[in-house]
C-alpha cells in the first residue's frame, strides 16, 4: 500500500502552521490551528454554553472544554475524519456536534499497520545561515567542546552502584576549584544480557565515557561481569589515560581507598580546563517529549522547532528522538531528508521501531499516557502531530541508530523510545551536551546532561517553578509572540552552555536510563 497520496496534502498543509503561529500575536480563549481543520483547541476551561466566533462562525459549546483540549467547529459524523493541524488525527466513533468535546470517548486512531511510504523532497529547502553565535564552553583535546566540566563515575554494572555512589560522595567533598561537579551514574546492566541489549549497554556506557562534558571519567568495574572492563575498552576506543581511568574492585583489596588517590588525579586533570569562548556550531542539543498536553504544539514544540531552525542556521546541530511518537506524522520527516539514503534510513527508522511493537504483541498506535490524555492529547497522530513540530523546517542531515554517535551537522532523527529518561539518555549518548524537554504536566528528573524544561503552560510554569526553566505558555497567557519566545529559549540555551544551572542541576538530579528489549538471564 502506498501513502504518500493521503499525506501528501497534510504535509504541506502542516508546514503553514509555523507561518500561522508566527502571525497569531493575540490569543484568545481557543485556537484553530490549521483552515482546514474541524476541531479548535481550548487555550483555557471554557465552559458549557459559551459562544465563540471561529473563523467567523459563532460556536456555542455543548459541554465543559478543559484546557488543551478540542471542540468542534463543524458537524463530525460516525466515521469521518477528525483533523487537526490540517491533518487527520483518527476517526469519530460517534457523531459529534457543533461545540462537542472531541476526546477518547468519541475519537480513535487510524493507526495500526506497516506502511510503505514515497520520497517526495519538493518543496524542502534548509534554513539560510545567520549570524555566528557563542557560549563560553570547555574545549577538550579531541576538538569536542563541553558545557560542563564534571568527573563522572561510569559502572560497568549494576553490582557496583553502591560503591560508585560512596566514591561519589568521598569525591564531592574534595572537590576542587574548576570542577563543576562529581557525578555517578549507576544503572542496572552490565551483566546478564544478552544481544542486542548488552550491546545497546556498552555502545552507551563507552559513549558517556567519551562525552566532553565529563573533564575526567573513572570506569568502575566489578571483574567478572559480561561487560567487564576488558570488553568495554574495545567499545571506547583510544583514551587518554590523564582523563580515563579504570578501577576493578574485584583486583584490590580496598577499593575505596583505590578510589580515592584515582580520584584526586582525576579531579586534577579536570581542574586544568578553563571556560572559553566557543562558536556555537559546537553546540548539540537533544530535543525530548512529545505533546504532553494539547498545548504543546501550540506553545512549547514550536518554540523549540524555531530554536532548532535557528541553530542549525548557526552551524550547530540538533537530535530529535522518541521514535513513537512520530508515527503518524512521519512522511513530515521523511520528506525532509536531504537525500533517499536518508529518507530510506528513516523509513527503517519508523517501519524498525513498529516492528518491535508488533514482536512484542503490542498496539503500536497505544502511545499516549494517562496524563497525556488529561492534557488533551487523544491519539498517537494527535502527540505525534506536536511532537513533530520540534524539528523546525530544516532538512534531516542525520539518521542515528540507538547508542550511534552524532556526526553530521544540522538535525538529526535518533531511534530511542518514549520513555523520558531513556530517550534523555539516548540524546546524550549521541553527543547532546544538553537536553531540551518539553513537557505540560512536568517531571522532576534529569538526563546525564543539562535538562532544560520547558512548560506548555503558565499553570505549570507557576506551580512547579523549582522544575521549570522556561515557561512557554506565556504565548498564551501574555501574548508573547513565537518567534521573541524562540530568541529567548536561544538565549537560555547559550546561558546553560556558558554555566548557568538548569533546575534539576540545582536540585542535585541526574540519572541515566538504558534501553532493554529483551531477555535477563
Amino acid at each position: 500500500m502506498n501513502v504518500v497520496n493521503v499525506y501528501i496534502k497534510a504535509v504541506k498543509q502542516f508546514n503553514n502552521i509555523y507561518k500561522y503561529l508566527l502571525q497569531e500575536v493575540v490569543m484568545q480563549d481557543f485556537i484553530k490551528i490549521n483552515k482546514d481543520d474541524n476541531v479548535a483547541v481550548a487555550l483555557k476551561p471554557i465552559a458549557k454554553g459559551t459562544t465563540l466566533n471561529v473563523a467567523g462562525t459563532e460556536v456555542t459549546t455543548i459541554e465543559d472544554i478543559p484546557q488543551g483540549h478540542k471542540f468542534v467547529i463543524k458537524p463530525i459524523k460516525k466515521g469521518d475524519a477528525v483533523i487537526k493541524y490540517g491533518f487527520r488525527i483518527g476517526f469519530a466513533q460517534a457523531d459529534i456536534e457543533v461545540g462537542g468535546w472531541v476526546h477518547t470517548h468519541n475519537l480513535k486512531t487510524a493507526l495500526g499497520e506497516l506502511l510503505e511510504y514515497t520520497y517526495n523532497p519538493e518543496g524542502h529547502k534548509d534554513v539560510e545561515p545567520t549570524e555566528e553565535a557563542f557560549f563560553d564552553g570547555y574545549m577538550r583535546e579531541n576538538g569536542t567542546v563541553g558545557v560542563r566540566n564534571e568527573v563522572w563515575i561510569i559502572p560497568t554494572v549494576g553490582c557496583v552502584n553502591s560503591i560508585a555512589r560512596a566514591i561519589e560522595a568521598t569525591a564531592r567533598a574534595n572537590k576542587p576549584e574548576g570542577v563543576d561537579e562529581v557525578v555517578a551514574f549507576p544503572h542496572p546492566y552490565g551483566c546478564s544480557q544478552v544481544t542486542e541489549d548488552q550491546e545497546n549497554t556498552r555502545h552507551v556506557l563507552a559513549d558517556l565515557i567519551n562525552h566532553p562534558n565529563a573533564g575526567a571519567v573513572l570506569v568502575l568495574g566489578l571483574g567478572c561481569e559480561n561487560s567487564r572492563i576488558e570488553v568495554l575498552k574495545d567499545y571506547i576506543g583510544e583514551v587518554n589515560p590523564d582523563r580515563v581511568k579504570f578501577l576493578q574492585v574485584q583486583d584490590v583489596e580496598n577499593e575505596q581507598e583505590a578510589a580515592e588517590g584515582i580520584m584526586k588525579e582525576l579531579m586534577s586533570y579536570a581542574a586544568t580546563f578553563k571556560r572559553e569562548k566557543v562558536s556555537a556550531k559546537h553546540l548539540i542539543v537533544g530535543m525530548k517529549c512529545g505533546g504532553s498536553d494539547g498545548l504543546s504544539g501550540i506553545t512549547a514544540n514550536p518554540t523549540v522547532g524555531l530554536f532548532s531552525d535557528m541553530l542549525v542556521s548557526k552551524g550547530g546541530t540538533t537530535i530529535l528522538t522518541e521514535v513513537p511518537e512520530m508515527f503518524g506524522a512521519e512522511t513530515i520527516l521523511m520528506n525532509r531528508c536531504a537525500n533517499k539514503e536518508l529518507f530510506e534510513k528513516t523509513v527503517h527508522l519508523i517501519n524498525d521501531f513498529k516492528e518491535y511493537f508488533i514482536k512484542n504483541g503490542q498496539e503500536i498506535y497505544e502511545n499516549p499516557s494517562p496524563g497525556n490524555k488529561d492534557g488533551g492529547i487523544t491519539t498517537l497522530e494527535d502527540k505525534s502531530l506536536g511532537c513533530t513540530q520540534k524539528s523546525g523546517s530544516s532538512l534531516v542531515k542525520g539518521v542515528l541508530a540507538y547508542g550511534e554517535r552524532v556526526s553530521d551537522k544540522g538535525l538529526n532523527l535518533l531511534s530511542a523510545p518514549g520513555n523520558d529518561l531513556v530517550a534523555s539518555t539516548a540524546c546524550a549518548a549521541a553527543g547532546a551536551q544538553m537536553v531540551l524537554f518539553t513537557t505540560g504536566r512536568g517531571t522532576p528528573f534529569a538526563s546525564p546532561v543539562p535538562t532544560v524544561k520547558i512548560a506548555t503552560n503558565s499553570r505549570l510554569a507557576g506551580n512547579k517553578s523549582n522544575w521549570i526553566d522556561f515557561n512557554a505558555g506565556r504565548i498564551v497567557t501574555d501574548d508573547l509572540p513565537l518567534e521573541d519566545a524562540a530568541k529567548e529559549l536561544f538565549q537560555l540555551v547559550l546561558d546553560v552552555a556558558s554555566g548557568k544551572k538548569v533546575k534539576a542541576e540545582i536540585a542535585g538530579f541526574h540519572d541515566l536510563a538504558i534501553f532493554k528489549q529483551g531477555v535477563t538471564l
